[in-house]
């Protein structure tokens, strides 16, 4: 199994940066991760987050396309729906050639009402117009609809659908599913099999909610506080122009490595040996090729995420190795 980087780049008021030098400081991250060898690194999409959160992934991983050599470059995701299908051909085939064929394109629906209104763009039907998406690109690419094209023939797409349903909608597709929950297998598997795609073509990574510390007493606090910014957030932004009240408190003591379903319903903290293992057991019986850890959580200071990267390549990743037991 794989390691990945995700990177988000929020910077909340309480422990604000200078923008300038968080970014610069993620550049010089995502040479240090492939340095130490992670295997990919993914930047995501978000508009109109108080903490700034990052709004234009692809933008960013031209930069790191050129301050890297080697390792993939993913988005988690793009919100197709927010986009003409067009311009993501255009912008991943560029970020294709500037990396020579290393880019990995995550697309998702989107959920934020706020977002849409941005952009002007509908909420209904973000489902399928997201796939409508995918297949305006894959015939795009294949067609020469757009110059330049992408190095990769095949340049690969996942899709970040959540739930059993949007695992199906992934298969039937015959794409990649950007997701690490081996219970998502099942109905991913059955769309492949109903929308006449080889079940060997299943491929499976995707973000898992970890921290790995030498000393969880000790960093607990630290991480807690973060942690608690950063799923308060999400939730807190996931109502805005719905006409609900915002939700209460995430209590983060109640997710520690819980075994609760949910995007936030556990949350693995612990050595690398304690994280590897629930990792494991997490992605059973799956075709998870690769999962993906926070580099940051909720803008944590430079020291803290240069040692968080150093934890995940170097003590975490070879114990996912085969020689270790992990799945490869």
């Amino acid at each position: 199994m794989k390691i990945g980087i995700y990177f988000d780049l929020r910077n909340p008021q309480q422990w604000r940066q200078d923008p300038t030098r968080l970014y610069g400081f993620t550049l010089e991250m995502c040479e240090e991760a492939e340095h130490l060898g992670a295997s990919s690194l993914w930047f995501s999409e978000h508009h109109l987050f108080e903490d700034d959160y990052l709004s234009n992934p692809l933008t960013v991983l031209a930069a790191v396309s050129a301050r890297t050599r080697t390792v993939r470059l993913g988005t988690a995701i793009v919100i197709a729906p927010l986009h003409h299908p067009v311009e993501i051909a255009e912008q991943s085939a560029v970020v294709d050639l500037l990396s020579g064929g290393r880019l990995e394109l995550g697309l998702g629906a989107g959920y934020r009402v706020p977002e849409f209104t941005l952009f002007e763009s509908p909420m209904n039907n973000r489902y399928a117009r997201t796939d409508d998406t995918v297949r305006k690109l894959r015939t795009l690419w294949a067609s020469g609809g757009v110059r330049p094209g992408p190095v990769q023939a095949e340049l690969p797409i996942w899709l970040g659908y959540g739930g059993p349903r949007g695992a199906r909608r992934a298969g039937l597709l015959g794409e990649r599913l950007l997701s690490a929950d081996a219970a998502l297998w099942k109905p991913y598997s059955e769309g492949l099999v109903d929308g006449g795609h080889a079940l060997a073509s299943g491929v499976m990574s995707g973000p898992f909610t970890a921290w790995v510390t030498e000393d969880p007493e000790r960093d607990w606090p630290m991480v807690s506080e973060h942690l608690a910014h950063q799923l308060n957030s999400y939730r807190r932004h996931g109502v805005e122009g719905t006409g609900h009240p915002p939700p209460p408190p995430v209590n983060v003591h109640k997710l520690l490595n819980s075994d609760r379903g949910g995007p936030i319903g556990s949350f693995t903290f612990g050595t690398p040996e304690t994280v590897a293992e629930r990792l494991r057991r997490a992605t059973a019986g799956a075709p998870v090729e690769t999962v993906i850890l926070w580099a940051s959580i909720g803008g944590m200071p430079e020291h803290v995420v240069a040692a968080n990267i150093q934890a995940i390549c170097s003590r975490l990743g070879p114990l996912l190795q085969p020689a270790h037991g992990g799945n490869n």
